[in-house]
């Protein structure tokens, strides 16, 4: 048991290594780029967007490293917490600290539109669509949480930075993919992004029932039922910022324009972007 104990503590410490690295490298990064940006713009990149990225990067810690973290391997309603802080809320609030806007500030202009082509390129056109989004958010937690994969995910540390790595991913894409903060490689209809958006929250709000109703592989009848709950109500709140958000860029993209530009006649890739 002593000896269980121990490579259990070895495991969980390498795999908070691993999650720590891109989490430091990220918060270094935006605090690098928002300081070379201010040197060479005289408007400041605003100070609610680097709170929103402290938050995000906040969030996605508490998920992957430290109490919450140790305590969701052998407990299915922390697990289910630290999946909304990582692949819902964490995400959320990265998308509307605007990186990649920051980046297209920092980078010299030969670079930038180098960045420009490449946001243009097929691979990350499929990558931002909407419905490749929703497939591999939506679609990798029904096969987490309905195969053998979530017990088998708690006893392989690659299996299990590897799902967490995706949860994250999938996330940022599926909320990228329904507001536009960021620079987007082509822009879909509102109306199609709001399709889009009912049908995720139909099924996750499916998918947390059935949680509720048939425990995951491993997970007692008691804790599914509480992390059921969690996934449903904690989600629900979370996709309401998506759905007033996504509405509120819908009414400033439709309003009556007092200034007679014609909104066509606007590039397609715009880099100062608001909420």
């Amino acid at each position: 048991m002593q000896m269980n104990n121990h490579n259990h503590n070895n495991t969980e410490v390498i795999s908070q290594f691993v999650f720590a690295m891109p989490i430091v490298m990220a918060l270094g990064f935006y605090i690098f780029a928002v300081i070379l940006s201010g040197r060479r713009y005289i408007k400041q990149w605003p100070k609610y967007r680097i709170a929103f990225w402290f938050l995000g990067i906040l969030c996605a810690t508490a998920a992957v490293i430290g109490p919450l973290a140790e305590r969701a391997h052998d407990n299915f309603a922390a697990h289910m917490v630290s999946h909304l802080l990582l692949g819902m809320l964490a995400p959320l609030l990265m998308v509307f600290a605007a990186p990649m806007t920051l980046i297209l500030r920092t980078l010299r202009v030969t670079h930038a539109r180098r960045l420009y082509r490449l946001l243009r390129s097929l691979p990350v056109r499929i990558l931002s669509h909407p419905i490749f989004a929703l497939t591999i958010n939506v679609g990798g937690l029904w096969i987490l949480y309905t195969t053998n994969l979530f017990m088998v995910m708690q006893q392989n540390m690659f299996l299990h930075i590897l799902i967490h790595t995706h949860v994250f991913i999938a996330g940022y894409l599926f909320t990228m993919s329904i507001i536009y903060i960021d620079p987007i490689p082509h822009r879909t209809s509102f109306y199609f992004r709001a399709i889009i958006l009912l049908v995720a929250l139909s099924t996750h709000g499916i998918l947390s029932k059935y949680i509720y109703a048939h425990p995951p592989n491993g997970v007692s009848t008691a804790q599914a039922e509480t992390g059921g709950m969690l996934m449903y109500y904690g989600g629900d709140a979370i996709e309401a910022v998506l759905i007033i958000t996504l509405c509120y860029q819908w009414f400033k993209a439709t309003r009556p324009r007092i200034s007679g530009i014609n909104p066509s006649t606007q590039p397609s890739l715009n880099t100062d972007i608001t909420l």
